[in-house]
């Protein structure tokens, strides 16, 4: 029989507490992996505090910068507004995060501080130059999202810290975005997954941001195709050697739900074809 204590604090002041008494506790969001996890055996905490019950994490602040909650929930995400309007990208890639009944209980920071390589969110708030705000007691610190992620399963989260809000500044242009994905299935987890946000004159590409999931050990912008596609004016030769410099600058692996080189293959495949789509060539 699998036991643990569960505790739900109502402030950040009383979640430090209960994690710096309770040896072997651990804060827990929407629950969707880590209960999973406790089910299987991967993971035994000595007691679960939760995170629900404090106000302050939930919900989005709009003005200069966005402040989301890490507690705020998939469904959240999508009903709001001013993301809906300015961030179309994050919203494309929550819309295709599992189930609806696990985006009405996921959240944002669960998603990210599971550090999958296969994250939904990750590959669009990499784009979007987002910062996580992580707090340990009365400090805070910032950090930018690439930075965040250390390894499948591993952060820069010190053991005392939460995750408190992701924080995106707001666009100065009005760039193209979009957002892509392959699974085996419906609301199965990313085969390959791509964010690619560029601002154009004409056609050519004044700015480009491209970011990948599930085709390396955690998401990354893939700053070579960026500089190739930077300053560049767009044809299908560019396009093609695109699709295969993306294809040469991840590093898979081979999995139950793919093979390297077929996420490879497919990781190239989806830029070329958000890019095409971007650009109005293709409406497929």
């Amino acid at each position: 029989m699998i036991s643990y204590d569960y505790h739900q604090p109502q402030s950040l002041e009383e979640a430090f507490q209960l994690k710096q008494t309770i040896q072997g506790s651990l804060y827990i969001s929407g629950g969707t992996d880590v209960m999973v996890r406790i089910k299987n055996r991967e993971i035994h905490p000595r007691a679960l505090i939760s995170l629900r019950s404090i106000p302050k994490l939930s919900g989005v602040e709009n003005g200069n910068v966005i402040r989301i909650g890490a507690m705020t929930t998939i469904t959240d995400l999508i009903r709001d507004p001013v993301l809906c309007e300015h961030y179309p990208i994050l919203i494309q890639a929550a819309r295709k995060l599992g189930s609806v009944q696990i985006r009405n209980v996921a959240t944002v920071g669960g998603n990210l501080c599971n550090c999958s390589p296969a994250a939904d969110l990750a590959p669009p708030l990499l784009v979007l130059g987002a910062k996580v705000r992580l707090q340990g007691g009365r400090k805070s610190r910032d950090v930018p999202i690439d930075k965040f992620f250390q390894g499948p399963g591993e952060s820069c989260l010190a053991s005392d810290e939460i995750m408190t809000d992701v924080l995106i500044g707001s666009p100065e242009q009005n760039p193209k975005t979009i957002f892509l994905k392959k699974g085996r299935v419906k609301m199965d987890l990313a085969i390959a997954s791509v964010a690619v946000l560029i601002e154009t004159e004409g056609d050519r590409c004044l700015t480009a941001r491209i970011a990948a999931g599930s085709v390396a050990p955690v998401p990354l912008r893939l700053s070579q195709v960026e500089s190739l596609l930077e300053g560049a004016r767009f044809s299908p030769k560019l396009l093609s050697d695109i699709q295969q410099l993306s294809s040469k600058s991840v590093s898979p692996i081979t999995d139950v739900r793919s093979t390297k080189e077929y996420r490879r293959h497919i990781v190239g495949a989806l830029i070329k074809r958000a890019l095409e789509k971007l650009m109005g060539w293709s409406e497929a």
